[in-house]
């Protein structure tokens, strides 16, 4: 990993750790699989620091840019998916 998550400098530390936990499990759908559950709980936090949709979408976009993997595509399957493990193409 070269690149930085992007990261709000007023966020507490339990708010940086959630967030970078949520993209941690984004990154995992793409390099190997991750627990559906997992993901969807850490996208449930990630968006009690992060509610609205437009900043969400900042920070997506940001995160795609810096390592390559869209965050967005990695939800929708784990709210469409019945199974176990989330593994992106």
């Amino acid at each position: 990993m070269d690149y930085h998550y992007p990261l709000d400098d007023s966020w507490s530390t339990q708010e940086v750790i959630d967030v970078v936990h949520f993209f941690s499990c984004v990154e995992k759908a793409y390099e190997q699989n991750v627990n559906r559950e997992e993901l969807l709980a850490a996208y449930q936090k990630f968006k009690q620091v992060v509610p609205g949709k437009s900043e969400e979408k900042t920070y997506f976009r940001e995160f795609e840019r810096a390592s390559g993997y869209a965050s967005f595509p990695v939800v929708k399957e784990a709210r469409n998916s019945e199974t176990k493990t989330i593994k992106m193409s």
